[in-house]
């Protein structure tokens, strides 16, 4: 893999880590998180708006970068290439939460005609995207099973049962910063487990 002369020294350090990270090395991964997560979060967050929304959309940004690694290329520092894989997953997370309104309020508008509801884009999944979204849940949850309890009951009630933070911190009787910690730690070792798992 041919490795561009432009790159700086801080871009070299990283593409060795990565190298090493392809190699199995899990400590090459903890490094590259570790050493990006706030500036990827910051970068999200600008963009989304949303702290919750930027916290799930920057471990899903780690997710698709540490999956689609042996893709990097050295012609680019592997710090450009993961923010345009965080910045391209928040747009899209951003135009799906896009919803397409009417206004009802037009005064010259036919209260007999109903055609403008052709218009409305449905949010519903085609009978392919509803089987693979299926097939990822159960392959997600077999690995969930795998965290300690504690991490396992955070991950099942944010995600499986989509209870807020403020809900889970409550059911728990825990406090509002303990769940967000421990869920940022629940997610960080199940993104670990799904890594290095055979994906469907």
């Amino acid at each position: 893999m041919e490795i561009s002369s432009k790159l700086s020294e801080k871009a070299l350090v990283d593409y060795k880590i990565v190298c090493r990270a392809i190699d199995g090395d899990r400590k090459a991964y903890e490094e590259l998180f570790k050493k990006y997560k706030d500036s990827v979060f910051f970068m999200v967050l600008k963009i989304a708006k949303n702290q919750t929304d930027a916290e799930d959309l920057m471990l899903e940004a780690f997710e698709k970068a540490f999956h689609n690694l042996k893709y990097y290329s050295p012609q680019f520092a592997f710090s450009t290439w993961l923010f345009k894989i965080a910045s391209n997953n928040t747009i899209d997370h951003i135009r799906k939460k896009k919803a397409i309104t009417v206004s009802l309020d037009i005064e010259h508008a036919n209260p007999d005609d109903y055609s403008y509801i052709n218009s409305i884009a449905a949010d519903v999944r085609t009978p392919v995207e509803e089987a693979i979204r299926q097939q990822r849940a159960f392959f997600i949850r077999e690995k969930v099973v795998l965290l300690k309890d504690r991490y396992r009951q955070l991950i099942e009630l944010r995600y499986f049962e989509e209870l807020s933070y403020e809900e889970i911190a409550e059911s728990l009787s825990l406090p509002l910063g303990t769940v967000k910690a421990q869920l940022f730690r629940a997610r960080e070792l199940l993104s670990n487990i799904l890594q290095h798992s055979e994906s469907i």
